[in-house]
């Protein structure tokens, strides 16, 4: 159990990224906390798994909300003794515009979600992480620098400021033995809608790879518990490629 007495909290915990997160930090014995803005969707993850034997509990939280994110991880650590991960995979604003055509206001809107989110959710656990000596910030997404595709529009650099942030973080919280990591990936086929028009952009992915197969969610699930756990200890401040060489170093 590499995650036996950790706590694990996950924004976006109802999602397929976040809930294949929260599935593989549970079996590796972590008490898992999701958080979202759907009831449903969140409570379907956390009955799977409380029917595999791992421990899951509910809440709505809006990761843009200070006093939410606050009180709910204050509530957790108070009820658990720490906050050994933290995980913010809430959604974007995914606008795939040209740069040249986008509309400002909704640049400057989507790219607000994602400072805002992660500069709140980074310091409720940040907190109680530097008190303990100890945690993990985890990212997922990573950004790729060789970048050459047009279009991106929001995506594209709302990776990058995550990707900047996590370096700062990273500088910061080293000292009190914190490590921040971002999980990059060249995309999850398996996270997509299983619908005959979302075919080719699967096998796109597929085609990428150097190891002629993407990573599915469970591999998602089996990385995150690994860079969360002390095997990890040494990994700080950078991207692990997860991508089966889609993205090359």
């Amino acid at each position: 159990m590499l995650l036996e007495n950790k706590t694990a909290v996950i924004y976006g915990g109802g999602g397929a990224i976040g809930g294949a997160m929260a599935r593989g930090f549970a079996a590796e014995g972590a008490r898992v906390f999701l958080a979202g803005r759907t009831p449903g969707k969140l409570d379907t993850v956390a009955a799977d798994i409380r029917r595999q034997g791992g421990l899951a509990e509910t809440a709505i939280v809006d990761a843009l909300d200070a006093s939410a994110v606050n009180g709910w991880v204050d509530s957790i650590a108070a009820q658990t003794g720490s906050i050994d991960v933290s995980v913010n995979v809430i959604s974007q604003d995914a606008l795939f515009v040209p740069l040249l055509d986008m509309p400002v206001a909704d640049f400057g809107h989507a790219m607000d979600k994602v400072a805002r989110s992660f500069l709140l959710t980074a310091q409720a656990a940040a907190r109680h992480m530097v008190k303990q000596g100890s945690g993990v910030i985890l990212h997922f997404g990573g950004s790729d620098p060789a970048n050459s595709s047009p279009g991106l529009g929001t995506v594209q650099v709302g990776c990058d400021l995550i990707e900047a942030m996590r370096r700062q973080w990273a500088c910061e919280l080293g000292p009190h033995s914190v490590r921040v990591v971002s999980m990059r990936t060249g995309g999850i086929p398996d996270s997509l809608p299983d619908l005959p028009e979302m075919a080719p952009y699967k096998q796109k992915m597929v085609d990428a790879t150097l190891l002629k197969r993407a990573a599915t969610l469970d591999d998602v699930g089996r990385v995150a518990a690994f860079l969360a756990s002390e095997h990890a200890r040494s990994i700080t401040s950078t991207q692990v490629n997860m991508s089966c060489g889609a993205l090359v170093d």
